[in-house]
C-alpha cells in the first residue's frame, strides 16, 4: 500500500492544528474557567473559614461577655442583699431605740403623772386639815388664851436678837408710824400695857399703840409697823407648817439631780 505523505502530513498539520485550536480556544479557557473556580472556592473557603473562625471567636467574646455579665449580676445582686440586711438591721435598730424612748417617756410620764396626782391629794388633804385644824383652835379660842398668847408674845418680842430690833427700829423710825397691834379678841388693858412697855424698851421712847381685833388671827397677837411685822399665833404656826410641807413634796415631786 502506497502511503501518501501528503496526506498525512496535511492530517498531521490538522491534527496539529486542532489540537492548538482546541488547546487555544478551548482546553485553555475551560483550564482557566476550572482554575478560576477553583480559586472561587478556594476563596470562599477561606473567606469562610476566616467567617468560622471571626464567628467562633464572636461567640467566644460573647460567651466571655455572659459569663462576666452574670458575675457582675451576683455581685450586684449579693451587694443589693448585704446592703438590704444592712438596711434592715439599721431600721429595726433604730424602731428598738425609739420604742425603748417612747416606753421611757411613757413610763416617766405615767411615774410624773401619778406623782402629781399624789402630790394633789396630798395637797388637798393638807388644806383639809388645816382648815379643820384652824376652825378646831378658832372654836376652842377664848380670852383666858388670848391673855396667855399676849405673854407669849411679850416673851418673843422681848428674846428678839439685836439685828432683828434692830430692823424694827428702822421700820419705826423711816415713817414713825403708829404701830398697830391686832388680836382675835379684844386684850384688857394690863396685856395692853404690857406689850407698850416692851415696845416703849425696845425703842427707848413712849409711843401710842394702836389696838384692833381680827378674827382672822387664831390665839396670837401681831404687831406691825411701816412694812414691819412680828407675829406669835397659830395660824403663823400653821402657816409655816403648811409652808414647809408643801415645798417638801414640790421637792419629793421634782427632785433636784445630783451633781457630779
Amino acid at each position: 500500500m502506497k502511503i501518501n505523505w501528503f496526506t498525512v502530513i496535511a492530517q498531521v498539520i490538522n491534527f496539529v492544528l486542532l489540537v492548538w485550536l482546541l488547546r487555544k480556544f478551548l482546553y485553555k479557557p475551560i483550564l482557566d474557567a476550572v482554575k478560576e473556580r477553583e480559586k472561587k472556592i478556594v476563596d470562599q473557603l477561606r473567606e469562610a473559614d476566616d467567617k468560622k473562625t471571626s464567628s467562633q471567636k464572636q461567640e467566644e467574646d460573647f460567651r466571655k461577655q455572659q459569663q462576666d455579665f452574670n458575675q457582675q449580676k451576683q455581685t450586684l445582686m449579693d451587694q443589693a442583699v448585704s446592703d438590704a440586711n444592712a438596711e434592715k438591721q439599721k431600721m429595726l435598730d433604730n424602731a428598738r431605740v425609739e420604742a425603748n424612748a417612747l416606753r421611757e417617756r411613757m413610763e416617766k410620764a405615767s411615774r410624773e403623772s401619778q406623782e402629781a396626782d399624789h402630790v394633789e391629794r396630798t395637797e388637798k388633804t393638807q388644806r383639809r386639815v388645816f382648815d379643820i385644824t384652824r376652825k378646831a383652835l378658832a372654836d376652842i379660842a377664848s380670852v383666858s388664851l388670848e391673855e396667855q398668847s399676849a405673854a407669849k408674845f411679850i416673851q418673843r418680842f422681848s428674846a428678839l436678837r439685836d439685828e432683828e430690833k434692830k430692823q424694827f427700829v428702822d421700820a419705826f423710825k423711816s415713817n414713825a408710824n403708829t404701830i398697830l397691834v391686832r388680836s382675835a379678841f379684844e386684850l384688857p388693858s394690863k396685856q395692853q400695857g404690857e406689850i407698850s412697855n416692851a415696845v416703849d424698851e425696845v425703842l427707848h421712847t413712849n409711843v401710842q399703840l394702836q389696838f384692833r381685833t381680827a378674827p382672822e388671827i387664831i390665839s396670837g397677837i401681831e404687831l406691825s409697823t411701816n412694812g414691819y411685822k412680828l407675829a406669835w399665833s397659830f395660824t403663823e404656826y400653821l402657816n409655816t407648817l403648811d409652808k414647809n410641807i408643801s415645798e417638801s413634796l414640790k421637792e419629793k415631786a421634782n427632785p433636784v439631780p445630783e451633781k457630779n
